[in-house]
């Protein structure tokens, strides 16, 4: 059986409508991004991998990420404080538009040039899932962390589509049952690894904002117009994105 786990920006290459899960603000946490992805709506975004040779399984996840930053950075409650700082992100077009419209200097760095980029000032923040900083050690130069929850990162389990039409029905209905159970596991892991983060940054005297100004974010993006740029994207799709919309209320 060929099954295939990668986080779900992995599979845009060639399944770019997975792309709309890199939006803004979508979920207000990673409990609701389990209930929605693992749902209706998660086999409606991935409806099309069978054209591309796949069958979706399940949707796990890989981490809510926030913004932490360094003495230079500051601490950030509010979108007003991201102004100008120099805001690690992954390379990817939308995390740059995120940042740019927040006022931030974004710098696309790949991770492996993270801590440096940290300890020398090139960059003088992150916005990384708590457990992130410190399973990748980008933390020493870390003095502050704000639960922004402004983007969810998944982790997509799928199956050879070939593979697994050859099974019998009853072996299929257990490898999806199986899938969703795991899915579960990797949210429930990731939210006690991030407790386990929490406490190894407060003993390395990094402070937390628990209820930073999320609202402010949302308004400084214009959310939901801030969607609206990428509408002649070929995986844009305004139906969906309402439906996921709708449930974030």
């Amino acid at each position: 059986m060929d099954l295939i786990f990668a986080g779900t920006s992995g599979f845009t290459e060639f399944y770019d409508k997975a792309k709309i899960l890199d939006m803004p603000f979508l979920f207000k946490d990673a409990d609701q991004a389990y209930e929605v992805t693992n749902g209706e709506l998660g086999d409606k975004i991935f409806e099309g991998f069978e054209d591309v040779g796949l069958v979706y399984l399940a949707e796990g996840d890989n981490g809510m990420r926030q913004v932490s930053t360094t003495e230079a950075g500051g601490p950030i409650h509010s979108a007003a404080d991201v102004e100008g700082v120099k805001l690690r992100v992954p390379t990817s077009q939308v995390y740059l538009d995120v940042w740019q419209t927040l006022g931030a200097n974004p710098v696309a760095l790949a991770l492996n040039e993270l801590a440096i980029a940290l300890s020398n000032g090139t960059a003088e923040g992150q916005d990384n899932a708590t457990y992130h900083l410190v399973a990748n050690a980008t933390y020493d130069d870390i003095k502050y962390f704000s639960f922004i929850n402004y983007m969810w990162m998944g982790c997509t389990m799928a199956a050879n589509k070939d593979s697994f039409d050859a099974l019998p029905e009853q072996y299929q209905t257990i490898l999806r049952e199986e899938a969703k159970k795991a899915a579960k596991y990797s949210f429930d892991t990731i939210k006690e690894d991030n407790v386990t983060a929490r406490k190894t940054l407060e003993d390395a005297g990094v402070q937390f904002d628990d209820n930073p100004d999320i609202q402010s974010f949302k308004d400084k993006l214009d959310i939901p117009n801030f969607y609206k740029k990428y509408e002649n994207e070929s995986w844009y799709d305004q139906e969906l994105l309402d439906a996921l919309l709708a449930v974030n209320k």
